[in-house]
């Protein structure tokens, strides 16, 4: 997985935007939906690794589901 995208999550999750982390893993979706429709190229790596990043999107989500309080202490 990309370093780049855990490092973007953490920060969107710091700052508690849903928001922006929901537009970042709608637009990755679009990009697979994208991916899957070309012909004539292999795209298996780069969907993958897109799913990659919309599961640490998510788990970025799911994060923000937890109380204030319980975040704080993993910091």
């Amino acid at each position: 997985m990309s370093k780049a995208i855990e490092l973007i999550v953490e920060g969107f999750t710091r700052i508690r935007d849903r928001q922006s982390l929901e537009d970042l893993r709608m637009h990755r979706r679009r990009l697979v939906v994208d991916l899957k429709s070309i012909r004539g190229f292999d795209c298996r790596q780069s969907i993958a690794q897109i799913d990659d990043d919309i599961e640490v999107i998510d788990r970025g989500l799911r994060s923000l589901d937890e109380p204030v309080e319980a975040i704080a202490k993993q910091l």
